[in-house]
């Protein structure tokens, strides 16, 4: 008669176990990437000076993207460093069109792209969804305060949730395609995952989505969450080429989100963009 509760009892300490080994696991690759990212942000900001002095601009923003940001990195990730930056004032008088982009690709991973401030705020009246995030990163490397101050309540107001939902609704659609087979590129998976959940918080919260993935998993139930939780514990010893066993349970569950998120976004709203008052901002960071 005790057979019953005993075989329940082990299956019990079986996942708790299971959950404090995940655990360790998770908080020493979050140690491994916390350590390495102090090694090399000096270099990322050595990197964005030497942008300045060279270009004659001013970084007003500069943030980590990508997956170091999202939380899942591999080991051979990338630093994808996004910022944004301005000239002085006389060069925004000029008629003609200007570059109005800065890119750099550096021997040690660093992967830099920067738009200049008039450009930036011709994408936030589109409600671009790069844009929007890098104002959540988690990962800050230059942060001019009062720009921060004046142009971030403009990043939330102009947010679309129709607009954002469709770019992270295509995106979903086209990394579910890249993981329909029997061994999938986990770098493509978790891509599916993010824009996936994505595109659901958007439709369940109505607010700016968070970059960290982990504060995405709010949004799936604890069996769904495990799965992906050892994914990233996995992903995190691997390289960016590593493919993986597909998981059909978990892809079952992104095919399912993404059609149920298509069906729910015809409800969804568009920004509140203010072009008179974004034009004022505009004149007030150049004349700081």
């Amino acid at each position: 008669m005790f057979k019953p509760f005993a075989s329940f009892a082990v299956k019990k300490f079986r996942q708790v176990l299971h959950k404090i080994i995940l655990r360790k696991k998770i908080a020493q690759d979050v140690f491994y990437f916390v350590s390495n990212l102090k090694i090399m942000t000096p270099k990322i900001i050595d990197k964005l000076k030497e942008v300045e002095e060279k270009r004659g601009v001013e970084i007003l923003l500069a943030v980590e993207s990508g997956s170091r940001a999202w939380g899942f990195a591999s080991l051979d990730s990338d630093y994808d460093i996004r910022f944004i930056y301005r000239h002085e004032k006389d060069w925004y008088l000029s008629p003609w069109d200007k570059d109005e982009t800065i890119e750099f690709m550096t021997d040690d991973d660093l992967d830099g792209s920067g738009w200049d401030l008039r450009k930036t705020f011709h994408l936030l009246l589109k409600s671009n969804a790069a844009l929007l995030s890098w104002f959540y990163s988690p990962i800050v490397y230059v942060k001019n305060e009062k720009f921060y101050d004046l142009f971030k309540p403009f990043a939330d107001k102009c947010f679309s949730p129709i607009a954002v939902f469709y770019h992270y609704s295509s995106m979903s659609k086209k990394y579910l395609e890249a993981c329909r087979l029997d061994e999938v590129k986990l770098k493509s998976y978790f891509y599916c995952l993010r824009t996936t959940l994505t595109g659901k918080w958007i439709l369940e919260k109505g607010t700016v989505p968070p970059v960290l993935f982990s504060e995405l998993l709010v949004l799936v139930d604890d069996f769904t969450r495990t799965k992906i939780e050892n994914l990233i514990a996995l992903k995190a010893t691997k390289g960016e080429s590593y493919h993986h066993p597909n998981d059909w349970e978990l892809f079952g569950f992104l095919e399912k989100t993404i059609l149920d998120n298509e069906e729910r976004a015809k409800s969804l709203k568009g920004g509140n963009s203010d072009k008179n008052e974004m034009e004022k901002v505009f004149r007030e960071i150049l004349a700081e």
